[in-house]
């Protein structure tokens, strides 16, 4: 048995039918989609399809869909967009502790130039503290930043009662990073201003995403310049990135129910198994996402656990795959208040690729390691 691959919430191998969007549009529609001639008018009608039928999958208009390099490239752009757009009615935001490097490095940097930064209180099952939430809110909270579903613990935020709450504080917008959540969980964008999305997470290509922004939504764009699909993401439209991305979201929600079973399965055969042994700490809540499985195991660090899984040719995490090395978890830290066993946390993240075969040999070098320690 070659590689086994248990770190899927990090990275998907792109579907074959996805790449062979790609490479279809790209043979036959590479042209400039702000070209007037032909070829650029039969790519401008490729990427407004394929917009149009992404929004249609999220249930939105085609004009709130915004191209993107990629969900860090639309966190930023709707969290700096919305905080520079609503500056004059308040400089104050809430998130959690929660929160992927790419929203968490773009409050960092608004605090820095004077936005005022509050995080939500995590409770023991991993989701948001609502009433803290409620103590925390102002008049002059102009944005609310929480990711759908945790990278780490594979956490299902409740995004519809967050956003029922934010209906007392009309100034304040509701960002969700929807990264994890494709392909995981249902997607839900009642309520919620802006949302990314990363077709790598959910089967699709690298380098390309998507920001949903409600049409009564204005931000200020990171990128000013050339024409595009929107005056909100400047630059010439990546007409195959599109096509590729709609077809992976595509996928993603037809095949949800089928995909979904399998991986369930596999997470519940490892939380069986790993009950059985004294040493292992499961740290993901029981309605967590299956494709996501956070444990520690006592007496071993979550970094010498990935180096000793790596040596044995199986790939997991610690953290995800953009976080400080060698710090410990900080939502492990959140829901167990415990820094041992957040610096002894590591995640394993499923498929339904994922084979029986990988996840039982798995499970024997699991064992080994322990047995050794």
């Amino acid at each position: 048995m070659g590689t086994i691959y248990l770190d899927y919430s990090a990275d998907t191998p792109p579907d074959e039918r996805v790449l062979c969007e790609y490479m279809k549009a790209a043979r036959a529609d590479f042209a400039n989609p702000n070209s007037t001639h032909s070829a650029g008018r039969n790519a401008k009608s490729l990427i407004d399809r394929s917009l149009a039928e992404m929004a249609e999958l999220l249930g939105v208009s085609p004009d709130e869909i915004i191209p993107t390099s990629g969900a860090s490239e639309a966190n930023n752009l709707a969290i700096k967009g919305i905080a520079h757009t609503e500056r004059r009615k308040g400089k104050h935001i809430v998130s959690t502790f929660l929160e992927h490097s790419s929203v968490s490095g773009a409050l960092t940097f608004l605090q820095e130039q004077g936005w005022e930064i509050d995080l939500v209180n995590i409770l023991p099952d991993g989701k948001a503290d609502l009433a803290h939430l409620r103590t925390l809110l102002r008049q002059d909270t102009v944005l609310c930043a929480v990711c759908a579903v945790d990278s780490e613990l594979g956490t299902v935020q409740p995004v519809s009662e967050i956003a029922e709450i934010l209906k007392d504080f009309p100034n304040c917008r509701l960002h969700v990073d929807m990264t994890q959540a494709v392909g995981k969980t249902r997607i839900d964008l009642s309520g919620v201003d802006t949302a990314s999305f990363a077709p790598h997470k959910f089967y699709g290509l690298k380098g390309c995403g998507l920001l949903y922004k409600a049409k009564n939504v204005v931000l200020e764009p990171l990128v000013h310049g050339g024409a595009s699909t929107t005056i909100y993401r400047s630059g010439t439209p990546d007409v195959p990135a599109a096509a590729a991305c709609a077809e992976a979201l595509r996928l993603a929600l037809s095949e949800f129910d089928e995909r979904y079973a399998r991986v369930a399965e596999l997470n519940r055969r490892l939380r069986e198994h790993f009950s059985a042994n004294a040493r292992i700490r499961i740290n993901s809540p029981a309605d967590a996402v299956p494709h996501i499985l956070n444990v520690s195991v006592s007496g071993i660090k979550g970094e010498e656990m990935r180096r000793l899984m790596d040596e044995r040719g199986v790939c997991v995490s610690v953290k995800s795959a953009c976080s400080v090395a060698n710090t410990p978890s900080r939502a492990v830290m959140a829901i167990s208040h415990d820094r041992k066993n957040a610096l002894s946390s590591w995640r394993i993240s499923l498929s339904h690729l994922t084979t029986d075969g990988e996840l039982e040999r798995f499970i024997e070098i699991l064992d080994e390691i322990i047995s050794q320690k």
